[in-house]
């Protein structure tokens, strides 16, 4: 199981009883901490232990997402040559963006992706448990 944390940043994301459970997803996320837990119960840190990223939810029911290791290193590009298949896949990095919808019986956000770093995320829906806790979001 993967545990992203994030911290609002520019648009406030609203409180309270009055807002619904989709309108507080509206604005920009920080990633602050991204951690795996295995089913034994070891845990791994896939973008470091600071890692670097941003989710954005917008009113019209769009989202994107990027998520990095900080300190890459850097492709053993040359001229004319690309990156293979394994060294982008090293890069720790995701990025991704399309649509969402929430469903607060089941608790999830629910990505739709339309495009992506990774060619098998296109078309299909990312589940991400949700939880609010005070400023910051959990998935």
């Amino acid at each position: 199981m993967t545990r992203l944390e994030f911290l609002a940043i520019g648009l406030a994301p609203l409180a309270g009883k009055a807002a619904s459970v989709k309108n507080r997803f509206h604005g920009v996320w920080s990633l602050v901490s991204c951690e795996e837990r295995s089913a034994g119960g070891e845990i791994t840190y896939p973008f470091g232990p600071e890692p670097v990223g941003r989710i954005t939810y917008d009113p019209a029911g769009r989202m994107s997402a990027q998520l990095m290791r900080p300190r890459r290193k850097k492709l053993a590009e040359a001229a004319g040559r690309q990156a293979s298949a394994g060294e982008i896949r090293d890069l720790g990095y995701v990025g991704y963006y399309g649509t969402f919808d929430v469903d607060e019986a089941h608790r999830t956000v629910i990505h739709h992706v339309q495009a992506a770093l990774y060619p098998s995320w296109v078309g299909t829906d990312l589940k991400r448990n949700y939880d609010f806790s005070g400023d910051k979001l959990i998935l």
